[in-house]
């Protein structure tokens, strides 16, 4: 039985998920702020759920040797470190969509109530003031609404502000023109959305190329008088300039839910009396803290109990219908991996993965990420599924995939090739109607053989008495033969063997073998059971 630790609070709801899927569950909602308890208990979970008080540092996964998933109950990650998660093959996810609604919600308070200036007129009347003719607002109705990053809390507010019958604008790179015309918004550039909006509301994640998206160039761009409103993250606005713009009339209000520092107990906007802040409030809901509760406990009950991996940040999301399915090619993909990984001697230029027959129509990227473990673990050691991709990349490694309908005698089938500065070396293989993996091809001579553990790769000359020559000597080797295959280009030609024993082979027993007449190459092969 799996056991997950819950080190920040979650609801006794989502505890109960974990132990009703079959999950081993302690709840210790403290523990995420105690470092040292921490890094003592943590290695005997397999999963982790986590709201933003628990700090998953390097440290705390080096010291993580079950861990197999982290969980967060809400979308920001910055308190996990993923790039060393990924390392190690820990699945990193989020819930991105239980909070969307209430963001969206709390971005149109904030507009509406920057509109009315509600804020400063409670404070005036609570003070015995009747300051009517000072809090001058405007109607919402028909002015331009600007939303830079219009996924998924940005299509919500885009449809709330249309309810309000606004005009809206979208600058996002990833919307298509269709998505625009489907959610009913103009999808333009950020100059013009910067030049057209009464209002601009922000709802990006951080990133290089998003930090200062609305810096002191860009708000020079804004029609005279915008109000802006920010309830994604600190840091897509430049709060200095903001500020100086605020002050100078540029920018008649600012509603900030978010700062580049937080805590943020003191920031020079506090003094402005234009600006309406609230701490960081767009996910606080009693609906959205239930919400993204319930689904980092079914998310990791799904991932550890039957493989299903939804909203992961960095590997491909698995369907709990994929999953059983997706099993035995994934094994597939590894050993193919493996085995041109292991016959491999030279640096890797690239590797194409062809996907053909029913296979071709499935989910191809954990396959992907299983082929790529297979080829770097016998170099680099230290890979998994998760690093995989990543690691191919950083080396420079171009991977290509292709798929097509099925062209051969094979429902299904998968062929790797490995692409050096010498050759190429392709190997295939399909998975039969046991579920089983087979090698039904190797640099492009046909035959059949299942892996196991330990085996001896041979290629040789087609010259008779070669099979029992290498048989005599495997015998005199004390080396028992648990499967002789064999597959020839044609008559004369180059033959290939492919033997499983039941030892592994000694570097000197290895050499014999090498030296046999008529032999080009040997190779023991190992593979996970």
């Amino acid at each position: 039985m799996p056991k997950v630790l819950v080190s920040d609070k979650l609801s006794p709801t989502a505890v109960q998920i974990f132990k009703d899927n079959g999950v081993e569950v302690d709840y210790l909602p403290d523990l995420g702020k105690d470092k040292e308890r921490l890094l003592e208990v943590i290695g005997q979970y397999d999963g982790l759920a986590i709201r933003s008080a628990t700090k998953v540092t390097e440290k705390v996964i080096a010291a993580a040797a079950n861990l197999k998933v982290i969980g967060r109950a809400g979308i920001g990650v910055d308190n996990v470190d993923i790039p060393n998660a990924t390392k190690k093959g820990i699945i990193v996810m989020n819930t991105p969509f239980g909070n969307s609604i209430t963001t969206a919600e709390h971005a149109i308070s904030m507009m509406l109530s920057l509109a009315r200036q509600i804020p400063e007129a409670d404070v005036s009347t609570r003070a015995g003031k009747w300051e009517k003719n000072r809090f001058m607002g405007v109607e919402v109705t028909n002015k331009t609404l600007g939303i830079i990053g219009c996924g998924n809390i940005g299509t919500i507010v885009a449809d709330r502000a249309q309810g309000l019958k606004m005009k809206v604008l979208a600058f996002d790179p990833f919307l298509s023109p269709e998505r625009a015309v489907e959610i009913g918004v103009e999808k333009v550039e950020l100059d013009e959305l910067l030049a057209r909006a009464d209002f601009i509301t922000l709802h990006t994640p951080l990133t290089e190329q998003t930090r200062n998206v609305l810096s002191a160039d860009a708000i020079a761009k804004t029609k005279k008088g915008v109000r802006i409103i920010n309830c994604a993250r600190g840091g897509l606005v430049d709060e200095a300039a903001l500020a100086e713009a605020l002050k100078s009339g540029q920018v008649a209000g600012a509603a900030l839910d978010v700062f580049l520092d937080e805590p943020a107990t003191d920031n020079p906007l506090f003094a402005l009396p234009n600006v309406i802040c609230t701490p960081h409030l767009g996910a606080s809901t009693t609906e959205a803290q239930e919400n993204v509760a319930l689904q980092v406990a079914e998310q990791i009950s799904a991932y550890l109990m039957t493989g299903e991996i939804t909203n992961a940040l960095n590997f491909p999301s698995i369907s709990a219908e994929e999953a059983p399915r997706l099993t035995p090619f994934v094994r597939l993909a590894e050993m193919l991996g493996s085995f041109a990984g292991q016959l491999t001697e030279t640096s890797i230029h690239g590797i194409r993965i062809e996907f053909e027959g029913n296979v071709a129509e499935m989910n191809t990227r954990p396959m992907v990420a299983a082929a790529l473990t297979g080829v770097l673990k016998p170099l680099l050691a230290d890979v998994n599924m998760v690093s995989a991709p990543q690691i191919a990349k950083e080396r420079g490694v171009q991977v290509e995939t292709v798929t097509r309908e099925q062209q051969g005698a094979y429902e299904n089938y998968i062929r790797l090739t490995v692409i050096t500065e010498r050759q190429e070396r392709g190997v295939a293989g399909t998975v039969f109607a046991n579920g089983k993996p087979r090698i039904i091809q190797v640099k492009g001579i046909n035959m059949e053989a299942e892996l196991s553990p330990s085996m001896l790769y041979v290629t040789n000359e087609d010259k008779p008495g070669h099979i029992g020559r290498l048989g005599t000597l495997l015998g005199d080797l004390g080396i028992n033969i648990a499967n002789f295959n064999l597959g020839r280009m044609d008559v004369g030609g180059d033959a290939i063997a492919l033997v499983s024993i039941d030892a592994e082979l000694t570097e000197e027993q290895l050499g014999r073998i090498v030296a046999l007449e008529g032999v080009k190459q040997a190779k023991a092969l190992k593979f996970n059971a």
